[in-house]
């Protein structure tokens, strides 16, 4: 490359970038500015490795309460986690503007290497992160760890902890919902002030504006287990509803109205927060919101991160408008909204970037990485509306104990298996609300004819489907994560551990694409990709009442290739 070429290539990096300062070989090794003094509180991350670059990212808190202008610090990257072999060190500023958090995308590494990173500032260091590259070819093994869904006053972030003890991580994804937007006496607030974790004062009512978006992720950056993982791996993260509001979709959402301003202002404050604050290369500039973009991990694995939320989402529809004053469905309406072949998740754009993305790509496994359920959770249409007139305690246990003994190949009256034929989505905010859409995904996976897994989280338990299509043909897996603090199926249902664990187990009778569910543990999820199969792992921990926890049991899958490829 000659260097008029480097130039224009380093100033088309540097248009999608924004802030992001941009390290290439050519600057390697550069006199460091005298540097700021700065604390480096919320500790380091990095992030969107490729296989010759990474992000790399902190914040420099002034200790003047009142700077006069930009901070400098040094960053320094190393072969060794001593920093004896120092490969790359330079300089970068930041302000005000980007509430002193600093990005550097680091260019012109090694695949498949290790590396070790910190920060200097005038009196002060960072703590030492580690990153890795993604491999370029040869690849035999690639093992990521899953989360979603962590709620600060919910409890402590021992998920992360756990996880960071591990040191063979190629990546962390991060499915969303890595900050909540509530403010105090919100969700999962009940135990925040008894166990140490309530909303400070100057950030306790629901977030609005910019700066209430980068005090809240401020303060989820002081959790010591998060601090902890971002130094161990680097991160490849995707946002869900919470990032901006409950149940955002392209056009507004659930928790938010009129009186609290325009909601594309605040979604603008939310991105910006959101791409200051992550260690997230964006693909179109950090204002624009299109986040979804592809990862390639050798030959072996090729990663698409998607957006079910933000960009595309039609409005949800709510099962209860379907229901009349005596809580009876009006079935022939709610099958025809259910099958309209214009409602969608991903939205045009991005449906045929996925098309295309996975039609191209020769990886041994495809992974898509998104938000929301993708496989099928049909219930009985009587345990719905059941639900909706107030619930019947006796009705679940009734119905799964016919479930079973049709599975057992005993004889059923009609009007038995009709109960059980009649089925609904209990979920409408997640691709069961878009079915037509994810049948015409489902008819692309099956022409494809490739390993295609999918992962999720959003629910806040732990998932295991068979995704198949309208004909009943297998077109790939899912599993989901379960939440790091975000309570889940046991705190709605009012269960104890016994009845939880009793309730998975009906549910994966119930529900006919179900292969494995946890209803009542917070924890994690490990992927291990092999050229003959995957290996998935539920790793679950036994409190985030306290910083003092264990691990409280795991469950494991292994499955073969989907395809001879």
């Amino acid at each position: 490359m000659t260097s008029s070429a480097r130039r224009r290539f380093l100033k088309a990096i540097l248009a999608t970038t924004g802030s992001v300062a941009v390290s290439t070989p050519l600057q390697a090794m550069t006199r460091p500015q005298l540097p700021s003094e700065v604390a480096f509180d919320y500790g380091v991350a990095s992030g969107d490795p490729l296989q010759d670059a990474v992000i790399l990212w902190t914040r420099a808190t002034p200790l003047d309460n009142n700077p006069s202008g930009p901070l400098k610090i040094t960053w320094e990257l190393a072969a060794d986690a001593e920093f004896r072999r120092i490969v790359r060190r330079g300089s970068v500023e930041t302000d005000l503007a980007r509430d002193y958090t600093a990005k550097i995308d680091v260019r012109g590494l090694e695949p498949d290497t290790s590396y070790y990173y910190r920060f200097i500032g005038g009196s002060a260091q960072s703590p030492i992160g580690r990153t890795k590259t993604l491999p370029a070819e040869g690849v035999e093994q690639v093992k990521l760890a899953v989360f979603s869904c962590s709620n600060y006053p919910a409890g402590y972030f021992n998920a992360y902890q756990l996880a960071a003890r591990a040191d063979d991580w190629d990546a962390v994804l991060h499915l969303g919902d890595y900050i909540y937007e509530y403010g105090a006496g919100g969700y999962a607030t009940e135990k925040s002030e008894q166990i140490g974790r309530a909303l400070p004062a100057d950030n306790n009512g629901e977030i609005l504006s910019l700066t209430d978006y980068r005090k809240r992720y401020a303060l989820y950056r002081t959790d010591a287990g998060l601090q902890a993982l971002h130094a161990a791996a680097p991160f490849i993260v995707v946002w869900d509803d919470h990032e901006i509001t409950n149940d955002t979709w392209k056009g507004g959402a659930e928790n938010h109205s009129a009186e609290e301003g325009d909601f594309f202002a605040r979604r603008a404050a939310a991105v910006q927060a959101y791409y200051e604050w992550l260690p997230i290369r964006p693909p179109m500039g950090e204002r624009n919101p299109q986040i979804y973009r592809s990862f390639r991990f050798g030959d072996l694995l090729d990663l698409h991160m998607l957006d079910t939320r933000v960009i595309g989402r039609d409005q949800q529809l709510q099962f209860s408008s379907y229901l009349d004053e005596s809580g009876n469905l009006d079935a022939e309406t709610f099958a025809a909204d259910m099958a309209s072949p214009t409602r969608t998740l991903l939205g045009k754009s991005q449906r045929e970037w996925l098309q295309q993305t996975l039609s191209e790509s020769g990886a041994h496994w495809q992974l898509l990485g998104q938000q929301v359920l993708m496989g099928k959770m049909h219930l009985p249409v009587e345990l719905m509306t059941s639900f909706y007139r107030g619930g019947n305690e006796n009705l679940t246990g009734e119905l799964i104990r016919l479930k079973a003994a049709s599975l057992r190949g005993e004889s059923l009256t009609p009007a038995q298996l009709a109960r059980l034929q009649r089925q609904v989505p209990y979920n409408l905010d997640a691709w069961d609300g878009y079915a037509a859409e994810r049948e015409e995904l489902y008819r692309h996976m099956r022409a494809l004819n490739k390993n295609i897994v999918v992962v999720a989280g959003d629910t806040h338990n732990a998932w295991f489907n068979h995704l198949k299509d309208g004909d009943g043909h297998m077109v790939g897996l899912e599993f989901a994560t379960p939440s790091v603090t975000s309570p889940g199926m046991e705190t709605y249902l009012k269960l104890d551990e016994q009845a939880a664990r009793e309730l998975a187990d009906g549910m994966s009778l119930l529900v006919d694409d179900l292969q494995y569910c946890n209803l009542h543990q917070r924890g994690y999820m490990s992927l291990t990709f092999r050229r003959d199969g995957i290996e998935v792992e539920w790793k679950y921990v036994d409190n985030i009442d306290s910083i003092e926890f264990a691990e409280a049991g795991s469950h494991k899958v292994n499955h073969s290739l989907l395809q001879n490829t």
